[in-house]
C-alpha cells in the first residue's frame, strides 16, 4: 500500500481526488525548478554591501552589460560569479539555486536555499592567495552574491560561507524578452535581458524587413554586436540559450525604432 493510499484510506472520493490533484501539481512544480537536472556543485561565496553597490562600487550588472539590475528585470537576487563559472560573459542572465552549508555558526538554521541571477565577473587577486582573499582566482567556483541574496542563506557578519550550487531554470513571470538597441549607422549593438529558461544566451539573429537572419557576435556580457546599417527596417529577433532552445520574435521593434529603446519579444515558457 502506497502512502498516498494510506492518506486517502477511509477519506472521502472527492477529498481524496484533491489530495492526488494538491501532489500532482507540487511534483510537477519540482521537476520544473529543477528541470536542468544539474547536481549540487561544492563553492563558496561571498557578498557586497548594499551601500557599496548603491555608491557603484559594487558589481551591479556591469560585466554583463545591464546596469540597474532592478530596472531590467533581475531584482535584488543577483550574483557576481569567479571566472570558472562565467564563461567570459556567456553565463550572464543563467540561474543558480545557492544553499549555505557545513557551517553551523554562519549558515541559517535549515540551509534554506535561494535562486540568484548572474549579472556580474567577480575578478581575480592574484595578489592574495585563493583561500585567503583570492576568493574570484582562477580555477575556485565563487559567488560574490548580493547582500540581499546573501541574506537569504547566511548571517550577514560571515566573511565567507562554503556554499552548494546548482544550475536552475530561471522563471522570469513578468514580461518577454527584453532587446534595447544602440549603435550608430554603421555599428548595431542589442543588450538582451530578461530571459528564461536557462537564461544564458549563446547565439543572437537579427533580422531586419529588407535583409534575411544575420547572426551577430558576443561584444561583451550579454551585448551582442554588428558591422550593419538596419535604420527603417522592423526588426525580428532569433535567440538561443545554452540548453539549445530557440525562440524567434518577429516584428518586435517597429521601422521608426531609434537608438536608445528598448523592445519586448516573446518569453521562453518553463
Amino acid at each position: 500500500m502506497t502512502s498516498l493510499q494510506v492518506l486517502c484510506w477511509g477519506g472521502e472520493t472527492l477529498s481524496c481526488f484533491m489530495l492526488m490533484l494538491w501532489l500532482l501539481t507540487f511534483q510537477i512544480s519540482a521537476l520544473k525548478t529543477s528541470a536542468l537536472g544539474e547536481e549540487w556543485t561544492i563553492a563558496s561565496a561571498t557578498y557586497i554591501k548594499a551601500a557599496e553597490e548603491s555608491a557603484g562600487n559594487g558589481r551591479g550588472g556591469g560585466a554583463c552589460g545591464y546596469g540597474d539590475t532592478e530596472k531590467v528585470g533581475y531584482g535584488m537576487a543577483t550574483t557576481g560569479v569567479s571566472s570558472a563559472l562565467f564563461n567570459k560573459g556567456s553565463s550572464c542572465g543563467g540561474c543558480f539555486e545557492v544553499r549555505c552549508v557545513d557551517h553551523i555558526l554562519w549558515c541559517l538554521q535549515a540551509s534554506p536555499s535561494i535562486i540568484v541571477t548572474t549579472t556580474d565577473f567577480c575578478p581575480p587577486n592574484y595578489g592574495l592567495a585563493g583561500d585567503y582573499g583570492g576568493w574570484c582566482n582562477y580555477p575556485r567556483e565563487h559567488l560574490e552574491m548580493s547582500e540581499f541574496a546573501f541574506g537569504k542563506i547566511a548571517e550577514l557578519e560571515a566573511n565567507i560561507v562554503p556554499v552548494q550550487y546548482r544550475r536552475v531554470n530561471c522563471e522570469r513571470k513578468k514580461d518577454g524578452i527584453r532587446f534595447l538597441v544602440s549603435g550608430s549607422s554603421q555599428f548595431y549593438q542589442v543588450l538582451i535581458t530578461n530571459v528564461g529558461s536557462d537564461g544564458q544566451v549563446v547565439g543572437v539573429k537579427v533580422k531586419g524587413s529588407k535583409t534575411g537572419w544575420i547572426p551577430l557576435g558576443r561584444n561583451w556580457g550579454q551585448n551582442w554586436q554588428g558591422n550593419l546599417n538596419l535604420i527603417g527596417q522592423s526588426l525580428s529577433f532569433e535567440v538561443t540559450t545554452r540548453r539549445g532552445k530557440r525562440l524567434t520574435s518577429y516584428n518586435v521593434a517597429p521601422a521608426n525604432w531609434q537608438f536608445g529603446q528598448t523592445f519586448q519579444g516573446k518569453q521562453f515558457q518553463l
